[in-house]
C-alpha cells in the first residue's frame, strides 16, 4: 500500500507546467490503447510520434495488444522505449517477409489474406505457435484443451523487453483489462495496487478460443475486449487532476458500405470491437456535459443555500478535473479485410506504424482547439485527423 500511497500523492501534487509542440500539458498525461492485434503496431507510430513530441506519459492503459505496447511504454525509460517498442514488432512480423506493393487492390487483398493465413497455419514468431494435437483431442480442463495455439514464447518475449520492476515502481502507471472467467467480471490490474508481470499482461490478451486462458492467483483470465474494449472508463474513473487523453482506436466505427464477403467481415468486426469504445466516450463526455450543467446552476444559488445538505451532496457529485479528449483513429485502407488484426507481415506492419505517426504530426497541425480547451479547463472531445485516407 505504500507505493499506492506513494503514488497517489504524486498523482494528487501538482506538476511544473509542461508543454509540447507549443500545446500547454495538464497536470496529467494519459495514454489509452485499444486491442486490436496486428493492427497495433499502429500504436506503435502513435507512441512514436508523442515521444517525438516531448509528450510525457504519466499513465497508460490497455487492452489486449494494447496491453503488450502499454506495458512496454512503461517498462522502458524513454530513451529506450522505442528500441524495445520496434524489437516486438520486427520479431512478431520476422516471419513474413516485406512484400512488394502491388498497384491493384485486389492483388493487394489477396497478398493480404494470404500472409493471415500463413499466421492461422504457422503462428506468430514470440507470440503463439499451434498446437501439435486439436483441442479435441486433448484432455478436458489443460489449456491444449482450450485453445488452438500455444501462447507462452510470449512470456519469453515480454520479459525479454520490459523492466517489471520499472513497471511496478517506475513513474509511469500502468492498467490492463482481463476478464474473469467463471464470474465473467473484467477487472483492471493496476500498478496503484497490483503487482504485474507478464502474466497480466497476457491475460489481458488471451483472445479465446485461439490463446489458452492465464491463471493468477487461482483463477483464470481471457482477453479484456470481450467486455470491453477500451479502458478509458477505468483511466477517468480514477482521475485526480486535470487531464489530457490520448486514445487510439484501432477499429473505426464509420466506413463505407461493403461490396464483397471480405468487406463484410471487415465491417461487421469493425462495429463490434468499435461500439462499445464509442458508447463509453460517448457516455463520458455526455456525462461531463450534465455535470457542468449543475455546476453553473449551483452557483446560481443563493449563499444561504450553500450549507443545505442536499445541495453540498450535490457539489460533490457534479466536482470533476477537466480531461482533453483527443482521439487517434486507424482508417483501414482499401486492401484490408476481416483479417487485418492477425495479419502479421512486414510490411503491413510498417504502413500502420506510420500511419500512427502521420496521426500524431495531424492531430499537432491541428491542434489550436485543444490548446484553448486546455487552457480553459473545460472538457472535450477533439479527433483533429483529415478523414481523407
Amino acid at each position: 500500500m505504500a507505493d499506492a500511497d506513494s503514488r497517489a500523492a504524486a498523482t494528487k501534487s501538482p506538476r511544473p507546467a509542461r508543454r509540447a509542440r507549443g500545446v500547454p500539458l495538464p497536470d496529467q498525461v494519459a495514454l489509452v490503447l485499444q486491442g486490436g492485434g496486428a493492427l497495433g503496431s499502429y500504436q506503435a507510430g502513435v507512441i512514436e510520434g508523442l515521444t517525438e513530441s516531448d509528450i510525457e506519459i504519466d499513465w497508460v492503459a490497455g487492452i489486449s495488444i494494447g496491453a503488450i505496447n502499454a506495458a512496454i511504454v512503461a517498462g522502458n525509460p524513454p530513451e529506450t522505449r522505442m528500441q524495445q517498442l520496434a524489437a516486438f514488432w520486427d520479431k512478431v512480423t520476422s516471419a513474413l517477409p516485406s512484400f512488394p506493393i502491388f498497384p491493384n487492390d485486389r492483388l493487394r487483398e489477396f497478398l493480404h489474406e494470404w500472409s493471415a493465413g500463413m499466421v492461422l497455419a504457422t503462428g506468430v514468431p514470440g507470440f503463439f505457435t499451434p498446437r501439435p494435437v486439436s483441442p479435441l483431442f486433448v484432455q478436458p480442463g489443460t489449456p491444449g484443451a482450450m485453445s488452438y495455439y500455444d501462447s507462452s514464447p510470449l512470456q519469453e518475449t515480454l520479459d525479454a523487453l520490459i523492466d517489471w520492476d520499472r513497471v511496478n515502481h517506475g513513474p509511469v502507471r500502468l492498467s490492463v483489462g482481463a476478464v474473469d472467467i467463471e464470474s465473467g467480471n473484467f477487472r483492471f490490474f493496476d500498478t496503484n495496487v497490483d503487482k504485474i508481470d507478464a502474466r497480466h499482461i497476457m491475460a489481458s490478451g488471451a483472445l479465446p478460443p485461439g490463446l489458452p486462458p492465464i491463471e493468477i492467483d487461482g483463477k483464470l483470465w481471457w482477453d479484456g475486449g470481450l467486455v470491453s474494449n477500451t479502458p478509458l472508463s477505468h483511466v477517468l474513473d480514477h482521475q485526480m487532476a486535470d487531464m489530457l487523453v490520448f486514445q487510439v482506436d484501432l477499429f473505426s466505427s464509420k466506413a463505407e458500405p461493403p461490396r464483397t464477403i471480405m468487406d463484410v467481415m471487415a465491417r461487421e468486426k469493425e462495429i463490434r470491437f468499435s461500439s462499445r469504445t464509442r458508447q463509453v466516450s460517448d457516455q463520458v463526455m455526455k456525462l461531463r456535459k450534465e455535470r457542468e450543467v449543475i455546476r453553473r446552476v449551483l452557483n446560481k444559488l443563493p449563499d444561504d443555500m450553500a450549507s443545505d445538505p442536499d445541495v453540498a451532496m450535490l457539489r460533490d457529485l457534479a466536482a470533476e478535473h477537466a480531461v482533453s479528449l483527443v482521439q487517434l483513429i486507424y482508417r483501414a485502407n482499401a486492401w484490408e479485410g476481416g483479417s487485418r488484426d492477425f495479419e502479421f507481415s512486414a510490411r503491413t506492419m510498417r504502413e500502420h506504424w506510420h500511419a500512427g505517426r502521420a496521426a500524431v504530426d495531424e492531430t499537432f497541425a491541428n491542434a489550436q482547439v485543444m490548446a484553448e480547451n486546455i487552457l480553459d479547463g473545460k472538457s472535450a472531445a477533439f479527433d483533429l485527423v483529415p478523414k481523407t485516407r
